[in-house]
């Protein structure tokens, strides 16, 4: 807290406790700059920021009172719905809402630690000297272009060659999803998503009013045979992960890729691939859009796992017909996405350290990923396959444990998890749960999960009463 914040937060209290009542007049600017060995500079920014909250006022010729009415807004706890039913939002919704000091092994993104901290303040205190347009402008329709050319030269590692004019830069990866089915697809359309796939993938969907059709994903990629069997029902499209999949942290190979790819051609169906976990990959996993092309698959991207969830910013790659209908459907429901946001992500990106940082997290999530497994095993907890990278390692519970039970347990002791089930449309996934291993390093993580499955082992060997 510096200088100003201090004889903010002085002012405050003397409010709330009341030594200061509604009309009463402050000291002076240079009475309190005495009084708290601070510049009259400090004061006068401190009381300027206090009339800008509405806290006090200036009358002119008379000095800064306590606004008349001073409204005091009531500070509310957070409750947890601990018996809310298991859906799609619910891991999202406990993570987010979850105060800073409760574990969250069963969210979807690196600890505040691991991000590129430094990286990102030099990319504020860079774009805050930079033109005053870029303050306060909208961005162009297609996005930061810098940053599309630095987006269409990474993605040549993945065989995918593009321009500038082929991406369009969206407020997400989420915002992008949401741009890409408003354009594709009606309410009550069909499309096939995996299963198991990201749970917002389902939320999405419900708030498009979609149906789907879940296809098994295995160790390899989508069941080729059960894809082909969708196909006669006639989905509008397929959306899903490449690279390393979310939750179960398989990788795509390139003969599935490539047999599925020649199946969508053939059914003309969209693939809509959502790469937003391509930089945690330790070798490039084949790509749909590389296979096929950009006239039936649509790549996505963002930059909110290895950068920063603050900053939002997201990218479509597609035929530039189609992003030029993408982009007035921005313009139509968005208008325009972050300048601002575009320059930082533009600017820490290219910042030098950025490779290292990544090369950073890759080795962290090896040595965390083993630790993990390690830790896991001592609970009969059993990972689906051993990931060769990403953050995600999809578990099975012993004795075949209702995943969401054992969560709601584990939220009364202040620890997020995340239920098979919110990820599966068939519902097949109940025994499952999908680990976040950069967020699992603490200790109280496995007590508080084998006080879980005690209690719900125990629960399930009670006798039941028949009371007929």
């Amino acid at each position: 807290m510096n200088k100003i914040e201090r004889t903010m937060q002085v002012i405050r209290d003397q409010i709330n406790s009341k030594k200061l009542r509604e009309g009463a007049r402050l000291l002076s600017v240079r009475q309190m700059a005495t009084q708290l060995n601070h510049s009259v500079s400090t004061v006068v920014e401190a009381y300027a920021r206090l009339v800008a909250e509405d806290l006090i006022e200036s009358r002119a010729g008379a000095g800064f009172f306590v606004c008349s009415k001073v409204v005091k807004n009531p500070i509310v706890e957070p409750s947890y719905a601990y018996h809310r039913e298991i859906d799609p939002l619910w891991i999202s919704r406990q993570s987010l809402e979850a105060p800073a000091d409760m574990l969250k092994p069963g969210c979807g993104w690196l600890p505040k630690n691991w991000m590129p901290e430094q990286s990102i303040r030099k990319a504020l205190k860079m774009a805050s000297r930079l033109d005053a347009e870029l303050l306060t402008n909208y961005a162009t329709p297609h996005g930061h272009l810098g940053l599309r050319q630095l987006i269409a030269r990474k993605k040549q590692s993945n065989d995918l060659h593009v321009n500038a004019n082929q991406i369009c830069l969206t407020g997400s990866g989420t915002h992008a999803i949401d741009l890409v089915l408003r354009l594709l697809v009606k309410p009550g359309d069909l499309i096939l998503i995996d299963d198991p796939c990201y749970f917002n993938f389902h939320a999405i969907l419900k708030a498009h009013h979609l149906q789907a059709i879940a296809v098994p994903f295995n160790e390899n990629g989508p069941d080729v045979e059960r894809f082909a069997e969708a196909l006669q029902f006639r989905p509008k499209l397929y959306l899903t992960n490449t690279g390393i999949h979310n939750p179960t942290g398989a990788v795509l190979t390139t003969q599935i890729a490539y047999q599925i790819a020649k199946l969508a051609e053939q059914a003309d169906m969209t693939i809509v691939e959502d790469d937003i976990f391509a930089d945690f990959e330790h070798s490039p996993a084949p790509k749909y859009a590389a296979l096929a092309g950009l006239e039936k698959v649509i790549h996505i991207g963002s930059f909110s796992k290895t950068l920063s969830a603050a900053i939002r910013c997201g990218y479509i790659i597609s035929h530039s017909e189609q992003i030029q209908a993408l982009i007035d459907l921005k313009i139509a429901t968005h208008f325009s996405c972050s300048q601002l946001n575009e320059e930082i992500v533009y600017l820490a990106l290219t910042d030098s350290s950025y490779p290292k940082h990544l090369e950073w997290i890759k080795n962290h999530l090896i040595e965390a990923m083993n630790q993990t497994i390690k830790r896991l095993a001592l609970l009969n907890i059993k990972p689906w396959i051993i990931p060769r990278g990403g953050i995600f390692l999809w578990c099975a519970l012993p004795d075949q444990l209702d995943a969401g039970e054992i969560s709601k347990i584990c939220l009364q002791h202040q620890v997020v998890l995340a239920p098979g089930n919110s990820f599966s449309e068939s519902k097949q996934a109940r025994h499952f749960l999908r680990f976040n291993v950069a967020q699992c390093n603490d200790k109280r993580i496995y007590d508080v999960l084998e006080i879980a499955i005690q209690q719900v082992l125990a629960q399930s060997r009670s006798p039941t009463v028949n009371l007929m």
